[in-house]
């Protein structure tokens, strides 16, 4: 292990330390807000590492399944925490501004830095062809429950059962997908042989330190969520519009940093994977789950029915990002409009 890995180690258990220590003390709540998502950012950081670690030995496919399935962990436990707490808007909120920030804002950031520094950027363009394909019958999917519930169908009275066949519905979905991507075309697993580095840490050791992260993931996100009402209502800042940007912001760190870093080198086909494998995830998986998990926490009710405004971002979301990999390749140019259309749905829901 590098001497910069045992200090973003040490750094990070510091942070969550005082974060914790803080907590208990009851500091101003704006204040320990900021302190927990620093926390959460840090531990995200360190599950990406690990990660990493573990995709050196393996292709862009399968660096990029396991990047995103680590990388969603510190979000999973905040949103259990925000059902815990009836937090079921900003869990909402969150869970599609995941799919917002990834697929548009951290997707157009790693197009437009490593467009800038490296050019027109080409990747292999049939596995993110099929995630977004899987994105959109998951959006469909979704969607369905909100316009039962809008249009009034009969269903309307049964929207629980209909969440929970649809959240079953999504996780086999996900299951098929993880199958093919082992056992499929092998078209879709290029290059599966991974580079060799050097300084590689043992396998144990990257166990270890994940296992380690996941269980301090758990307590921030703790600490995270006992702050977030306190400090958005101090800031003037509506559940909406946290849950949307800023809790999505902080649950998805490692994406946020791994995929423009990839980028950045010029490893476009893993750039794209772990980007695009993120949202697919969310959808598929986080979302899903905890729709069903919700029945059991004690908390409120987690459902696919959404509000218009976020259905719209939602699908614009899904679609532009379709668009953009089904050529197998970027410019930086595309990467400022992605931006650009964060930045407008973003100020849509400043106000609520």
């Amino acid at each position: 292990m590098q001497k910069k890995d045992i200090l973003l180690i040490v750094a990070s258990i510091a942070i969550a330390a005082v974060t914790g220590i803080s907590t208990y003390a009851g500091l101003n709540s704006v204040l320990l807000f900021a302190l927990s998502a620093a926390s959460l950012v840090m531990v995200a950081m360190i599950v990406g590492k690990a990660t990493e670690q573990l995709g050196n030995r393996l292709g862009p496919a399968a660096t990029g399944v396991l990047q995103s399935a680590l990388g969603n962990l510190p979000e999973l436990f905040v949103c259990i925490f925000a059902l815990r707490a009836g937090l079921d808007t900003v869990v909402k909120a969150a869970l599609v501004g995941s799919i917002l920030g990834n697929s548009v804002l951290v997707f157009g950031m790693a197009i437009l830095f490593g467009g800038l520094k490296n050019g027109r950027q080409y990747f292999h363009s049939e596995p993110p062809k099929m995630n977004a394909v899987l994105m959109i019958l998951a959006f469909a999917a979704m969607a369905v429950p909100t316009l039962t519930y809008y249009l009034h169908t009969p269903a309307e009275s049964h929207l629980n059962m209909l969440d929970m066949i649809v959240a079953v519905v999504l996780l086999i979905t996900f299951g098929a997908y993880l199958s093919f991507s082992i056992k499929g075309d092998k078209s879709f697993r290029p290059d599966e042989k991974g580079e060799e580095h050097p300084n590689s840490w043992s396998l144990p050791i990257t166990l270890i330190v994940l296992a380690a992260s996941g269980v301090l993931a758990a307590f921030v996100s703790d600490w995270f969520v006992d702050a977030l009402t306190p400090a958005m209502d101090s800031l003037g800042i509506n559940e909406v519009f946290s849950g949307l940007i800023i809790v999505a912001i902080a649950g998805n760190a490692i994406e946020n940093i791994v995929g423009i870093q990839l980028a950045l080198k010029n490893k476009s086909d893993y750039a794209v994977s772990v980007i695009m494998n993120s949202s697919l995830q969310i959808a598929l998986v986080v979302y899903p789950l905890l729709i069903l998990l919700s029945f059991f926490l004690g908390g409120a009710i987690l459902s696919f029915v959404l509000s218009p405004l976020l259905l719209a971002a939602l699908a614009l979301a899904v679609l532009v990002s379709a668009f953009i990999v089904f050529d197998g390749e970027s410019i930086w140019l595309e990467g400022v409009a992605l931006i650009g259309l964060y930045i407008i749905i973003a100020a849509a829901f400043w106000w609520g």
